[in-house]
């Protein structure tokens, strides 16, 4: 039984990480998509626009996740994976045929739709765990994202020197090559004994958010993670955008950047998590991860030369400790029949923080960098996203010291 659980470990592993090569590819391009179907050269428009493609893959998502989480708890992990898959492949295929803006909101919105990869492989990993390693298999998918983040926009950068559309149409085939690849290696992870009805009630987007307030612990730390989320997207909506206008980054080099962060949250999230949290344990990893978070969003906003986002990548990224101590917490207040609703639920919030999150920061970007601003300042939504993490942390010791004592005890 050990080393079946290990062996689907390794297989999700792999999958996810197929997935997210695919995503990261298109990332280095999307700017220069973007301004290419506006007929217009301007990064701070360009950066609105990603916005809200973000606002309407994150939208559909939040009105779908939880109906594909809480098919997941009937139907299993597997069919609902390979779905997802499928839609983010003929997603790529519309972002790679676009030839209008329009249709670039036709991709984002199938994809919201069936994307429900990550949810789904939270509640895979959640049915293979243990109270012991539940926190360092999370991680697991945290280096997946890591490892596919050194590959995915290092090969897009590359890439996108023979056209901004030639990234999107390799993004679509290895999506559907890993659909193919769950087909035929993915087990299932949930056992018939263990899967429960479909209900509507906790299929709806706010059912599956009410359903959080039945474990208090839930109730109280997920208001961090919203904020840490939140404040994510100052970095991921906002990257590409930053560095194109204040240091005038290529494709290329902003491919070998996120290949550096790529690298550093590989190492925090699948070694040093492993390590740092049975020695410190989860709630000292939360306060420790947040902090350095802050830290590093902070530096991003003031950074006045092209190297030092990369120095100040390093703080930032070891912030990542937070993330899985935080998911185990909350994880192990759920019997394990709940699992995908519970994922669903925080994948509903997450999303409402891709529904909030990339409009704010890259609206603020834009504000900021254009000519109506009353100073010049890029950095802003780095700043914004400092604050909301800083916010994060006290929110998350309020949180760990006022819930009942045996649900306490048994994180």
């Amino acid at each position: 039984m050990h080393q079946q659980k290990k062996a689907a470990i390794g297989f999700i592993f792999v999958t996810l990480l197929i997935d997210v090569v695919g995503f990261g590819l298109i990332i280095p391009v999307m700017p220069q998509l973007i301004e290419e179907l506006l007929h217009e050269s301007s990064i701070s428009k360009a950066s609105q626009y990603g916005g809200w493609l973000t606002f309407a893959y994150a939208f559909m998502q939040f009105l779908f996740a939880p109906v594909l989480g809480n098919l997941s708890d009937k139907y299993g992990r597997r069919p609902v994976l390979l779905f997802s898959l499928l839609g983010f492949g003929i997603d790529y295929l519309f972002l790679s045929f676009a030839p209008s803006i329009a249709w670039l909101f036709v991709g984002r919105l199938i994809a919201g739709i069936t994307g429900a990869s990550f949810t789904t492989a939270t509640a895979y990993i959640a049915d293979i765990s243990t109270p012991e390693n539940r926190a360092q298999n999370f991680g697991m998918i945290g280096a997946a994202f890591g490892v596919g983040f050194i590959i995915g926009p290092l090969l897009g950068g590359f890439l996108g020197e023979w056209g901004s559309r030639v990234p999107f149409f390799a993004a679509a085939g290895l999506a559907l090559a890993n659909a193919l690849y769950g087909y035929f290696i993915l087990p299932e992870s949930l056992s018939k004994e263990n899967r429960r009805p479909f209900e509507w009630r906790r299929a709806n987007p706010l059912g599956s958010l009410l359903q959080l307030r039945k474990y208090p612990s839930v109730s109280g730390l997920v208001i961090s993670l919203v904020l840490v989320y939140l404040a994510a997207h100052a970095v991921q909506s906002n990257w590409t955008f930053f560095n194109i206008e204040k240091f005038g980054w290529t494709p290329k080099m902003i491919g070998i950047s996120l290949g550096v962060v790529g690298l550093l949250v590989g190492g925090v999230q699948g070694g040093l998590t492993r390590v740092i949290n049975p020695k410190i344990g989860n709630e000292k990893s939360i306060y420790w991860g947040l902090g350095l978070y802050t830290l590093g969003l902070a530096l991003f906003a003031f950074a006045s030369q092209s190297w030092m986002m990369f120095v100040f990548l390093v703080p930032y990224c070891l912030g990542g400790i937070a993330g899985p101590a935080l998911q185990s917490i909350i994880s192990g207040s759920v019997p394990s029949n709940e699992q995908g609703g519970l994922q669903g639920g925080l994948t509903s919030l997450i999303s409402v923080t891709s529904i909030v999150g990339p409009p704010m920061m890259n609206n603020l970007f834009a504000y900021f960098t254009g000519s109506s601003a009353p100073f010049y300042f890029p950095g802003v939504s780095f700043l914004l996203g400092a604050f909301f993490m800083l916010l994060s942390a006290c929110w998350a010791y309020y949180a760990l010291h006022h819930r009942p004592k045996k649900q306490a005890q048994s994180s």
